[in-house]
């Protein structure tokens, strides 16, 4: 059986492209194969944060998943914390890690710009962190937006490189890109990908936002001059709404174009959307209402979740620890 494996982080309030593009796809993914979806909040803790607010969020999260339409008994729901094979495959695959390329990704750029008082190590080793979250599995496929490509591209390396060395023990894992809400971009910067890390709150509709915040985020959204609701250079804003509208209605672009053809200006359109997104999320956050009120019951299921990836984990683990050398060597099988 196909073995999927992803990673979310517990930070920042989920978003529409958050839900479009992960959430979503998540769900089914479930029968797709045996699916581990995780809630990493090691990871979080790699920048500045309040250990009560990331306890809190990472219920949040949890609670957010299973409204969604993940299932316990469809797929494995854990917290990283919780499963300390993590950590541990960590530091065995630091060993072939290149400090070259841990320098070179992106996102740590980016971060590390940002913290100029303390660039944390883990910051720099985060790479190697989400590898082992994925190599630790023995993870088939890895549903990731395309931003995490360099991530995935540099555990693929890791991966070979361990097992040129020290013989075939890791599964090299291939990434399933998602497109769609890859695209979604924020209301009021519509050249900006929507973000939950964004200081641009009436540019984010969140997933639990409640309707008529949705409606008044939609028709504040930043247009153009024009009346057509076309795509084109220079209508950014309205191309990321009929980007929304397609994407939450399951259709093409094309086909929401020709509907409103012949709308008079960007009102009757604008409402359309917000519509459409008030319908696709209110089930959602409806039921996630209901989950957040027990927090018993969402700890309950993370535990359960990883009592069931745990045993996979150290298997992996002792197959690692093995090959380099560590320990006596088990008996075969």
């Amino acid at each position: 059986m196909t073995r999927i494996f992803s990673g979310i982080q517990p930070t920042g309030r989920k978003h529409l492209g958050n839900y479009i593009g992960a959430i979503v796809p998540y769900v089914a993914w479930q029968d797709k194969g045996e699916a581990l979806y995780c809630i990493v909040d090691l990871h979080a803790t790699t920048v500045a944060y309040d250990p009560a607010t990331l306890r809190e969020s990472t219920y949040d999260l949890a609670a957010l998943l299973l409204a969604a339409g993940l299932e316990s008994d469809r797929c494995t729901l854990f917290r990283q914390s919780d499963v300390a094979e993590h950590t541990y495959l960590t530091w065995l695959l630091q060993s072939v890690s290149s400090y070259g390329e841990l320098q070179r990704m992106t996102q740590f750029k980016d971060k590390a710009e940002k913290q100029r008082e303390l660039v944390s190590v883990g910051l720099f080793t985060y790479p190697v962190l989400m590898a082992a979250d994925v190599l630790v599995y023995r993870t088939d496929v890895v549903p990731v937006g395309d931003d995490q490509r360099q991530h995935l591209e540099l555990m693929r390396d890791i991966a070979e490189r361990f097992n040129a060395r020290f013989g075939e023990t890791l599964v090299v894992p291939r990434g399933a890109y998602v497109e769609v809400g890859a695209r979604i971009m924020d209301l009021q910067a519509p050249s900006d990908k929507m973000s939950t890390s964004s200081d641009s709150p009436a540019g984010t509709i969140y997933v639990t936002d409640e309707p008529k915040v949705i409606e008044k985020k939609i028709k504040s959204a930043v247009t153009d001059s024009g009346k057509e609701v076309v795509r084109g250079r220079g209508k950014e804003g309205i191309t990321n709404l009929l980007e929304i509208l397609a994407a939450v209605r399951g259709t093409t672009i094309e086909t929401i174009e020709a509907e409103f053809a012949d709308a008079p200006g960007y009102g009757v359109f604008k409402q359309a959307v917000a519509d459409a997104v008030i319908e696709y999320l209110t089930p959602v956050r409806e039921r996630y209402a209901q989950l957040r009120a027990d927090e018993a019951e969402l700890e309950r299921i993370l535990v359960l979740g990883a009592e069931k990836a745990q045993p996979i984990a150290a298997e992996t683990l002792a197959g690692t620890r093995e090959a380099m050398g560590f320990g006596a060597v088990r008996p075969s099988s």
